[in-house]
């Protein structure tokens, strides 16, 4: 039986084995149901069968048509309410902020600049490579589209000026880029509420579970102090435990200059995509002081962009990747609304407070940190893990914690996705690119990934005593 098939059974093997198992005590036949379907969806989100668009469409479909949310009206309401949800379309939005920078070539040129004038030793290529992640990191939520669409093509040909490839010398100077070019992916995309898709469906998700959207200045108040030192320290650090054997790198700003000259001057279009992106940023954060709302700003300059043909309507009708994680996620907010409606959270809340109500808030906050965190080694898909475990957790926060832990235990808990991506392979989007080039073999990324994943965690930790 080939690889593909096992992918498909599989789901379908998890729908059927627990469909039939009878419901626990406390959940309806519907709810159980219904949990058979997430377990499903969730199977097939880790697995990929088939795109994961499709997966949760499928899923959300399955549930509306055999109505296990209510009668026929109330079931197709529920199957879209995904698809009016503002954070969704935020999501939306800013990927086509980075259609624009790709577009018009700032992100190339961001990154051409750093190499330029920080690249002139090895160490000061890392920073390089961090900081071009660091400058695109809070307008594009994909850091697949930021780390492997904008600062691969430049930082992988770094490498070959000094005849470093994956089948030659790759420790002179490409396993090194590689490595911090992953790991400072990985911290910026904690660093920002926006630098990451799966920060946004959280932050949705955890809404719906408190009442209390987290904004982009409640998140950067508490992950900005915890993830600059850790940003600064990455490059230094993968420098001291997976050196490279090159040490000097004067060729390489002389190559940046030469490819700088081939961009050309900075365009009027770069100064505009450069202006709307710095207004956006200063609206997502003091918007509320204004009563602007973060996707209307999103939207608004959308808008403007494809006006000032910054991008064409072409480019957003034909942005698949937007259009994919507007389905994706839509389908998840429902099928993780779906677990409140038939009632499978206040059953999990209910057992919950039975099993752990023993224990004092700080060793509970502490181990579901911890928890949260590792259960990332059995997803390949940020989102996956989002859809499966935020709504649970929240369930348990809110049965266990004091009202006044709650917010903050929340900021800790969504932002611990993105350095989480660092502790295997596929943990998130850009690392089977990195991972592809061909640099690291798989047990040293293993090795390394546990190195950073304990370090990466330690800090979440310390941050879950400090603010909460």
């Amino acid at each position: 039986m080939s690889n593909q098939m096992l992918k498909m059974i599989a789901p379908l093997a998890v729908l059927v084995i627990f469909w039939f198992i009878p419901a626990p005590e406390g959940l309806s036949a519907n709810a159980w149901h219904f949990l058979a379907v997430f377990f499903a969806v969730v199977v097939g989100l880790i697995l990929e069968p088939v795109p994961a668009a499709l997966v949760g469409f499928t899923g959300i479909s399955f549930v509306a048509l055999i109505g296990l949310v209510g009668n026929p009206k109330e079931s197709i309401t529920w199957a879209l309410s995904g698809f009016s949800n503002s954070v969704i379309w935020l999501i939306f939005a800013a990927f086509m902020f980075a259609r624009g920078y790709e577009k018009t070539g700032l992100g190339k040129r961001v990154s051409l600049i750093m190499v330029k004038f920080m690249g002139k030793s090895s160490l000061g290529l890392g920073y390089a490579v961090a900081f071009s992640d660091l400058i695109l990191a809070p307008f594009m939520p994909s850091n697949t589209a930021r780390s492997g669409g904008s600062v691969y093509p430049v930082a992988i040909n770094i490498p070959h000026i000094f005849d470093s490839y994956p089948d030659k010398d790759p420790r002179k100077l490409g396993a090194y880029i590689s490595w911090v070019a992953i790991a400072t992916t990985c911290v910026t995309s904690s660093m920002f509420l926006t630098a990451l898709a799966p920060n946004l469906l959280a932050v949705d998700l955890i809404g719906k579970s408190t009442g209390h959207v987290i904004s982009w200045g409640e998140w950067a108040g508490v992950m900005l102090p915890l993830m600059i030192p850790l940003f600064l320290l990455t490059p230094w650090l993968t420098y001291v435990i997976y050196p490279p054997t090159q040490k000097k790198s004067p060729e390489a700003p002389a190559w940046a200059s030469e490819e700088l000259k081939k961009l050309g001057p900075v365009t009027f279009k770069e100064y505009l995509m450069a202006f709307l992106a710095t207004v956006a940023l200063v609206l997502w954060i003091f918007g509320k002081e204004f009563g602007v709302d973060s996707t209307t700003v999103a939207i608004s300059i959308v808008a403007i962009m494809v006006l000032a043909n910054v991008i064409t309507w072409d480019d957003l009708l034909s942005n698949k990747a937007a259009f994919n994680v507007l389905i994706w996620f839509s389908t998840l907010v429902a099928m993780a609304a779906g677990l409140k409606k038939v009632g499978i959270l206040d059953w999990i809340g209910a057992n919950t407070q039975t099993m752990l109500s023993g224990m004092n808030p700080t060793t509970l906050i502490i181990a579901l940190v911890i928890l949260f965190f590792l259960l990332h080694y059995f997803f390949a898909s940020v989102t996956a893990h989002v859809t499966a475990l935020i709504p649970v957790f929240m369930t348990i926060a809110a049965t266990l914690l004091p009202p006044e832990q709650i917010i903050p235990f929340t900021v800790i808990l969504a932002g611990s996705l993105g350095v989480m991506g660092i502790i295997t392979p596929y943990g998130t989007g850009p690392s089977p690119i990195w991972y592809g080039a061909g640099y690291i073999s798989q047990a040293r990324w293993w090795a390394l990934g546990a190195i950073f994943g304990a370090l990466y965690l330690a800090v979440i930790v310390v941050g879950a005593f400090i603010f909460i």
